[in-house]
This record gives structure tokens, C-alpha cells and sequence, in this order.
């Protein structure tokens, strides 16, 4: 077996790097994380036979295959550990708490829209897909209900679109669930074309406020487990930019490791256990 030799990445070249990825992203790549660039693209170096990251840097920004590269380094350099029903406390807290009340206080125009951000293969919004199918299960019909789930990553959403999952990805599904919306084809689940249908999928980059703000208002916005790649800076914006498109009374759910207290006083925590979520404050 012929082994590839590691392209080694200088310091200078690693804050190159760090700052078009930091530009084109949000995402912060800190100095002690250097190893995790130069591991993960050395190997993409050498596939399209480029010798240093000198050249991959003006491969990256400046060549007409700049966009496109953009999209492989970065299905590379990030990790897209998701699954269905992940940290079910919190999904429960959504489904037999805020969803109840939402749906009450939405009577009237019969309307709920969610937001799904940096989606990722898709598992969260079509988890919260489910979660509205068998809330309202005959009313269904009687609703407008849209679930929009957004990423960086068109390979990751490819995925997504495509209703196609491992095992690895139903791991933390109840058995009733999967049973009821999933069937097997050969090593894949595929996901039934009633839940599939409910959601939509679109590139989108936390840092694009204007194409945020084209997508109106929300009433809940998941962001979980995402505002830990960004610096504090980053963080601002994109928690400014869900204040401005979450409704008054909506709900943003981030990750149960996250605290957002010190770097806004846009929103306050409610009181409930597990369940990670918060609210505009009120004016």
C-alpha cells in the first residue's frame, strides 16, 4: 500500500487559512487546532496535485473553481455528528410544551413555521417533522405548516434531500418511529414521503442576514450545538439576526452545552429544565 505524505502547513499559512474559512463562514479555527487543517486537507492536496498551501490558499480564493473547492474543504474541515430525536429531553420539552402553546396561540391563522439552522444531513427537521405529525396527526391537513432546514454544506444536504440514512443515524429513533415513518432498503432507512415532504432545504450561511431576513418571521428556531464553532463576535450577529426573525412569543433552542447569557440581552432563558430554550425579551 503506498502511504501519502502529510503537506505540512506552516503558521503563516494556517492563519491564512483560518481567516478565509472565518470570512466565507463564521467558523473560528483557533491557533491550537491547526493539526485538524493540516490532517483533514493534506490529503485533498494531493488528490488535485497541489503542492503547498500556498497554492491551495490561491486555489481557494482565487481560481474559477474557488466556490466549488469551498464546499469540498469545508464538508472536510467540519464534523456532521447528528442523528434523529437527539437529546430527546429537549425534543420532548419542544413537543409537549412550546409546541402546545404555539399551536394554541396560532389558532386563528392555522400557520407555524420553524427554522432549522445549520441542519446539517437534515435528522433535526425532519425529527421535528415527525414530532408536528403525530401532534396533530387528522388536523394536519387543516394547517399551514412549514419547516425549513438551512446549511453551508450542499453535500450535506444532498443527503438530506434524499430520505436515505445508515442505521448510524436512527440510533437514538424509538423503535415506534422508526417502525412507523422509516422502511429498510437494504443497509438504508429511507424516510417516508409524508415526512419528507413536510420540510424544505436550502443553502444558507449564518453569516447571510439579508437572505435571513427574505424568509420573514419564525416561530421556533433551532440552532443547537453550532454557536460553539464561532467567536463571540460571530455569536453576536447571529443571535441578532434570530432576534430579528423570531416572533414575539417564538421559541430559539440551542445546544444544552451553549450559553448565550453574556453575549446578548436580546433573550431570556425560560424555566425549564432540559429544556435549553429562550424567549424574546420582552420591551
Amino acid at each position: 500500500m503506498t502511504t501519502v505524505n502529510k503537506v505540512t502547513m506552516s503558521d503563516k499559512q494556517f492563519t491564512t487559512l483560518a481567516k478565509v474559512i472565518y470570512d466565507r463562514s463564521g467558523i473560528h479555527f483557533p491557533e491550537a487546532k491547526k493539526y485538524i487543517l493540516e490532517s483533514r486537507l493534506s490529503h485533498r492536496l494531493k488528490e488535485i496535485e497541489i503542492e503547498d498551501f500556498d497554492q491551495y490558499i490561491a486555489y481557494l480564493t482565487m481560481g474559477p473553481y474557488q466556490i466549488d473547492e469551498f464546499q469540498e474543504m469545508f464538508n472536510r474541515i467540519t464534523i456532521n455528528e447528528t442523528s434523529f430525536f437527539r437529546n430527546d429531553s429537549q425534543l420532548d420539552v419542544f413537543e409537549k410544551q412550546i409546541l402546545p402553546e404555539l399551536l394554541e396561540a396560532r389558532t386563528s391563522t392555522k400557520r407555524l413555521r420553524i427554522w432549522s439552522a445549520a441542519c446539517s444531513t437534515g435528522e433535526e427537521p425532519f425529527t421535528l417533522a415527525m414530532q408536528l405529525h403525530r401532534t396533530l396527526g387528522v388536523r394536519l391537513a387543516d394547517w399551514n405548516i412549514e419547516i425549513l432546514g438551512t446549511d453551508i454544506s450542499e453535500k450535506a444536504l444532498q443527503t438530506a434531500q434524499s430520505g436515505r440514512y445508515t442505521s448510524y443515524a436512527i440510533r437514538t429513533t424509538p423503535a415506534l418511529i422508526k417502525d412507523r415513518y422509516f422502511k429498510e432498503d437494504g443497509r438504508h432507512f429511507v424516510l417516508s414521503d409524508t415526512i419528507r415532504s413536510m420540510v424544505n432545504f436550502e443553502v444558507h450561511n449564518l453569516k447571510d442576514r439579508l437572505a435571513a431576513k427574505r424568509h420573514g418571521t419564525w416561530d421556533v428556531i433551532f440552532c443547537r450545538n453550532v454557536l460553539i464553532y464561532f467567536d463571540d463576535e460571530m455569536k453576536k450577529g447571529v443571535l441578532a439576526m434570530f432576534n430579528n426573525q423570531l416572533a414575539k412569543d417564538g421559541t430559539l433552542f440551542i445546544g444544552h452545552s451553549e450559553r448565550i447569557k453574556d453575549l446578548t440581552t436580546d433573550f431570556q432563558q425560560m424555566p425549564i429544565p432540559q429544556g435549553f430554550c429562550y424567549q424574546k425579551t420582552a420591551a
